[in-house]
């Protein structure tokens, strides 16, 4: 496999794993707890360069120990979620930064890799760990998902329906940090939140169902994804940034479309019948 097909596989299964994760934290309105977790993501990225340790390893350990600690502070009420996320991004850019500084060699190009991206830099070893993580998340994601959706829908009320609402609070803020480390090769730290977020909303301009918008924004993630890809080739931009990019224009096309879209259904299910009042006015 050569690195165009490792840097191409990479940014599809970042494409389908981030949007199966993120549609939970915009139910929860947490779109941002991506960004802080990738900047406490960066410590651990710091941390595996200043110790010559791997560090894709030490970033999803360093995430996983943040995220857990936010979600602790978030349920037990000593501060607000906000708080804690600015903790989280302001500590955790800084520390990364800190530990790079203090890295030999002063590896400053692997940290803008790391910060923005870089598909073509992926190893088989990268491809393997992004490809066994992304299975674990997809496989939380999907095969959790009513219970996911309970807590997220209503904590009090899953609470008394008996779900152990703590622990699938903590699964979900792993489960973010485990993507966060997922994406980090394909658009970077810094940009992972955008492709959680973005083809999420894009979905939910075409279908209101949780279900129906979870499968659409995977397919939007994993087009937004190849067609960022191949126009970042093209172009030669940067590829995480391109991808981001991508997604924003589907979600401003879906926009667009989705009125239109809706008009037609709508039309189409009056047909049978009496047309609509709103048929009979235009």
């Amino acid at each position: 496999m050569d690195l165009f097909e490792r840097a191409l596989l990479g940014v599809l299964i970042t494409g389908l794993v981030a949007p199966s994760l993120g549609i939970y934290l915009v139910q929860r309105r947490m779109s941002l707890i991506g960004d802080g977790i990738g900047h406490i993501a960066l410590t651990g990225v710091g941390l595996g360069l200043l110790t010559s340790t791997q560090p894709v390893l030490m970033a999803v350990i360093v995430a996983t120990l943040g995220s857990i600690a936010v979600e602790l502070v978030r349920s037990r009420g000593r501060t607000s979620g906000d708080m804690a996320l600015a903790i989280l991004f302001y500590g955790g850019i800084s520390g990364g930064v800190f530990l790079v500084g203090l890295a030999p060699g002063k590896s400053n190009a692997n940290l803008m890799a790391y910060l923005f991206g870089s598909p073509l830099t992926t190893t088989e070893d990268d491809l393997i760990v992004m490809a066994v993580l992304g299975a674990i998340v997809l496989l939380v994601t999907l095969g959790l998902r009513p219970w996911l959706f309970a807590i997220c829908q209503d904590e009090e009320y899953a609470k008394v329906s008996g779900l152990p609402v703590r622990l699938l609070n903590l699964l979900l803020a792993v489960m973010a940090a485990v993507t966060v480390t997922v994406a980090m090769r394909a658009v970077g730290l810094l940009l992972v939140s955008a492709l959680m977020v973005v083809p999420v909303a894009a979905a939910q301009q075409l279908s209101r169902g949780f279900a129906g918008t979870m499968l659409l924004s995977m397919l939007g993630g994993v087009g937004a994804g190849a067609g960022g890809f191949f126009l970042s080739l093209r172009l030669d931009t940067g590829t995480g940034a391109t991808v981001v990019l991508t997604a924003i224009a589907l979600f401003v096309l879906m926009v667009l479309a989705g009125p239109l879209l809706r008009r037609r259904k709508r039309v189409s299910n009056g047909s049978a019948g009496e047309p609509p009042e709103w048929v009979l006015e235009g």
